[in-house]
């Protein structure tokens, strides 16, 4: 889960400073009406996308399905590709253990799909409270964070390549899950993406 806190950037200051490790996900969906990409509204009121620590003994896909899974209500994932990392640093202000300390987070995010009838239930013990579907033309507009827009602009591009194409005499509907203008997606974010 995100923890809503001011972030820096360039070289840590001094004091404290911890390393955090984190996996999420990207969910998405193919439906009779177009593919459709999963956020969660979170408990800062931005629609966001799951992601939580990598436990001990599991892989950064591992965590990014099982915590995507427990946040979103959501089973049978399968890990479709890997959309990258981002880092960044903040200082936390909620976690008693960590209170205060400069944290250097880094993220890994992984497209994975769900079956075409996943509905999603928010975890409300971690203040999770709407999952929604989005038409994948609108998930850029959707997004609530800046520096998960490169991973998301890798998930549109992968979809709108490897889309199945439509058997002969039933032709998509115009204007329906386009591909993207070139150029469209090279503005990021000022943190860096791997």
């Amino acid at each position: 889960m995100r923890t809503a806190a001011k972030k820096h950037h360039g070289a840590a200051p001094a004091g404290k400073v911890r390393t955090e490790v984190s996996a999420g996900g990207i969910v998405f969906k193919r439906t009779p009406k177009g593919v459709r990409v999963a956020f969660m509204l979170d408990p800062f009121a931005r629609w966001a996308f799951a992601k939580g620590h990598v436990e001990k003994g599991e892989t950064v896909e591992q965590a990014a399905v099982r915590e995507t899974e427990e946040e979103m209500g959501l089973d049978r994932l399968k890990v479709v590709a890997p959309l990258g990392r981002i880092d960044f640093w903040f200082r936390d202000r909620y976690r008693p253990e960590t209170k205060g300390m400069l944290i250097h987070k880094y993220v890994h995010y992984f497209l994975l799909q769900a079956p075409p009838d996943a509905k999603g239930r928010p975890q409300r013990k971690e203040k999770i409270r709407q999952v929604i579907w989005v038409e994948l033309r609108r998930a850029m507009r959707q997004s609530g964070y800046k520096d998960v827009l490169p991973m998301l602009a890798r998930a549109r591009a992968y979809l709108y390549r490897r889309r199945p194409i439509a058997p002969a005499g039933q032709a998509g509907q115009p204007g329906r899950d386009r591909a993207p203008r070139p150029g469209r997606f090279h503005r990021g974010p000022k943190h860096r993406t791997l």
